[in-house]
């Protein structure tokens, strides 16, 4: 059980897709003064205490309930009461590219103005629970390319229980404005050929407009959201596999393999294949705990 915050910027980096862990939250946890949007999604199931959370508008997260924070969505946490809870964090596009896609439906909902807490049946605490648990077990003990098979089941489980909780089968996300039309957008192509020129006409913008909106909501501009989740996927597959960096370059969207090593190596200070080596070297390093939505530095 780890006391501190969830985070998954740093485990990120070192190409950990999924991230979970096990947090207590005391009275005397100080609240986040300023709000923090992250690159990765966000999920936290608590089992005892709660928490009062601004993220459009404020939410009183109670024992059984879960909060979804989506990637890019500014939050904070104004209040923690004994709090104790399983955090999730994962990258949105590599999941994305899956068939089972429709399970970040809820997350969609939160961007489109949909209430950010979900309330578990009390029946189905102790599966939830018991899935997350196995899914911070998994990032653990199960390092490679199995270990990340298995850690992505069991993330497609955790939000398929969420996803029946709150009754997201039942149809697709209402539209929700410029921002989360792009953003997803930008989640579910990046891995493609995808540019701004794509994504303003996806939402009917101009790409001037989409860049603009993208950066006053989310810090960042399309542009930075596109490389973003495209480094990711590129860091899960130089990790994860023995794939050749040229084939890696195609399957995160770049079809000329020395711009994709030029923008790997702008955003990470390597090459790709100097990346990989060096964690290659530091292995085995188990994932390091994410910190609790909503829990910036200061």
């Amino acid at each position: 059980m780890t006391r501190g915050r969830l985070d998954v910027r740093d485990d990120v980096a070192r190409g950990a897709p999924v991230v979970a862990a096990r947090y207590v939250q005391g009275d005397a946890a100080a609240p986040c003064r300023a709000p923090v949007a992250h690159r990765h999604a966000a999920l936290a199931f608590y089992t005892a205490g709660g928490a009062r959370v601004a993220m459009r508008g404020e939410w009183e997260v109670r024992e059984g309930d879960v909060l979804l924070v989506p990637a890019g969505e500014p939050h904070r946490t104004l209040e923690a009461r004994r709090a104790e809870l399983w955090g999730v964090g994962f990258d949105v596009p590599g999941f994305a590219a899956l068939s089972v896609a429709a399970l970040l439906d809820p997350f969609e909902r939160v961007r489109a103005g949909g209430a950010a807490v979900v309330r578990i049946p009390a029946r189905r605490h102790g599966y939830l629970a018991g899935v997350l648990q196995e899914l911070a077990r998994a990032g653990r003990e199960a390092p490679g390319e199995t270990g990340e098979a298995v850690r992505r089941s069991l993330l497609t489980l955790a939000l398929a229980e969420v996803g029946a909780a709150a009754g997201a089968s039942g149809g697709a996300p209402a539209p929700g404005g410029v921002v989360a039309e792009a953003l997803r957008v930008i989640e579910r192509r990046c891995l493609g050929p995808l540019t701004l020129l794509d994504v303003a006409a996806a939402v009917g913008r101009s790409p001037a407009h989409v860049t603009t909106a993208l950066r006053r909501a989310t810090g960042r501009s399309a542009v930075q959201w596109i490389v973003s989740g495209r480094m990711a996927e590129a860091r899960r597959r130089l990790l994860h596999s023995d794939e050749r960096v040229d084939v890696i370059a195609e399957r995160v969207g770049y079809a000329d393999p020395t711009h994709f090593i030029r923008m790997f190596r702008r955003e990470h200070g390597a090459t790709p294949a100097a990346w990989r080596a060096a964690q290659a070297r530091a292995r085995p390093t188990a994932p390091r705990p994410p910190r609790a939505p909503g829990r910036g530095r200061r």
